[in-house]
């Protein structure tokens, strides 16, 4: 079996680039979604929690602490204000009645369709007109930024 060869280091300019892509990206990225959340004087800390209690339901606050990498403190702000505001409800351990499992409401997840609606047609169309070897080095480009650690949430293939 015939090896690859190692690929080119990459320019400087081009290490430059990529960085400006991600920033400009990001910022267009999240543009809609940063509005939506001003207006319930929200930030991207609730997007976050509400898209993660979204995608595991059930998730535990010790669990979303660790996928947000985050202070207790200030998941506590962000956590009792969505509480409060009816967007996610907090039940007990069904074996620990010290854990607290967090589950979005209907509200909750009216507003996770909503905030993140957006996200996914634009990552759905990019992925669409990059095709599928594009979105593998993406992926590994993705994966290659993050530490250890991060890493090894997303060892298996993307769904």
């Amino acid at each position: 079996m015939a090896q690859t060869p190692p690929a080119a280091a990459p320019s400087d300019e081009a290490v430059r680039e990529a960085i400006e892509l991600m920033f400009f990206a990001y910022r267009d990225f999240t543009a809609r979604a940063d509005a939506l959340l001003a207006r319930r004087q929200f930030g991207r800390a609730h997007h976050r929690v509400i898209y993660f209690v979204g995608r595991q339901p059930g998730l535990t606050v010790s669990a979303l602490l660790g996928i947000l990498g985050i202070t207790k403190q200030s998941l506590a702000r962000v956590l009792s204000q969505l509480v409060r505001e009816g967007y996610i409800v907090q039940k007990t351990g069904p074996h620990d009645r010290r854990q607290r499992l967090l589950h979005l409401t209907a509200k909750g997840r009216a507003l996770e369709k909503l905030l993140t609606g957006e996200q996914r047609a634009r990552v759905a169309s990019a992925y669409g007109a990059a095709g599928e070897a594009s979105i593998r080095g993406f992926r590994a480009v993705m994966l290659g930024l993050m530490d250890d650690a991060t890493r090894r949430r997303f060892r298996g293939p993307a769904s």
